[in-house]
């Protein structure tokens, strides 16, 4: 890992050696360079619901597009692991009933 002699951001290597994805400063390679790769992990499977808009809860939410005060809300728990840690979490989607625009919430 090398920092930029101009900018001081993470330089990148390329074949050549080392360049600036910032500001464009390239150094010629003077070292060896040891490329760790892992195998392909396995692709995540998707997830798939379905329903019809009558089964959302309808919340009192206002629409950040038309300002209409009313929006059905939809909540998928994903959970999953990376890296060896596990990780929970909820997204909340919204959808304006009068303008169909749909938002998310962490």
């Amino acid at each position: 890992m090398e920092f930029c002699e101009k900018c001081n951001s993470l330089m990148k290597i390329t074949p050549d050696g080392l360049v600036c994805p910032k500001c464009g400063f390239s150094k010629l390679n003077d070292m060896d360079i040891i490329s760790i790769s892992r195998p392909d992990e396995a692709e995540p499977e998707p997830i798939y619901s379905g329903g019809k808009k009558e089964d959302s809860l309808k919340v009192q939410r206002t629409c950040p597009k038309c300002g209409h005060p009313e929006a059905y809300q939809t909540i998928t728990v994903s959970i999953g692991e990376h890296a060896g840690v596990k990780n929970d979490r909820s997204i909340r989607r919204y959808k304006c009933t009068k303008c169909f625009h749909v938002w998310i919430e962490y």
